[in-house]
């Protein structure tokens, strides 16, 4: 009787066994048919580098596309949907081979031009000016789109990065422009030169050289247009 037991309970565990390696085999195909489909591989050598995302710790993404990440990720920590941010785009290819200056705003050149704005203000209402009280006193996020920037800065905060803007993009173009000062300079007194010295010109001279004889080609066609304008006949 306990042969039988001994045996029959062998016999269980066996089919049970094979009942587990039946159930790990169709889990394996299982498995090799969605790496297949995705295109993944089951080596750990060939799978990509991955980083942790400073938005969100759970999110582990590709190199190659963290920064995509990023971007989207934090827009959705500011609150932003999905159909918001399928409206915006990246306005700094606009600017790449153009010579359209731009600016890019960060969160805390914002507030502190808000800041001196407001510090800059009257205390007490007055009319046709802000005073302290119209200014934002708490940092926001920089608004990715014009709802927010209507919902979340005032009046008086949108002037006063307006105006900010404004003003660094003239200090620039006064930097770009005072570059090009030597190509106006008198360069006379460095063209008569004694004939007998031989030294190679300059690039401002030639320029400057180029730069007379336009005037002077322009000049000569102005004097003789009644002679230039002759028909054939004539």
């Amino acid at each position: 009787m306990s042969d039988s037991l001994k045996t029959q309970t062998l016999q269980d565990r066996l089919d049970r066994l094979q009942e587990l390696e039946e159930f790990t085999e169709n889990c394996k195909k299982q498995l090799n048919d969605i790496f297949e489909t995705l295109g993944w591989s089951r080596d750990n050598s060939n799978q990509e580098a991955m980083e942790q995302c400073p938005y969100d710790p759970n999110h582990r993404v590709p190199v190659r596309s963290m920064e995509k990440h990023k971007t989207s990720c934090s827009r959705r920590k500011m609150g932003y949907s999905a159909e918001e941010e399928a409206e915006m785009f990246d306005p700094s290819v606009c600017y790449e081979n153009s010579s359209v200056r731009s600016f890019t705003m960060d969160k805390s050149t914002q507030h502190q031009v808000i800041l001196q704005a407001r510090s800059a203000a009257p205390l007490m209402r007055m009319e046709g000016v802000f005073w302290q009280g119209q200014y934002s006193g708490q940092p926001v996020d920089v608004p990715e789109n014009h709802k927010r920037a209507v919902c979340d800065l005032t009046v008086a905060d949108r002037l006063a990065l307006y105006d900010h803007v404004v003003g660094v993009l003239n200090q620039q173009k006064e930097a770009a422009s005072s570059n090009n000062d030597d190509l106006y300079v008198d360069l006379v007194s460095k063209l008569q030169k004694d004939e007998q010295q031989n030294e190679p010109k300059t690039h401002l001279e030639l320029m400057a050289e180029m730069r007379d004889y336009k005037r002077r080609r322009q000049s000569y066609r102005a004097k003789n247009v009644h002679i230039t304008k002759k028909s054939y006949t004539e």
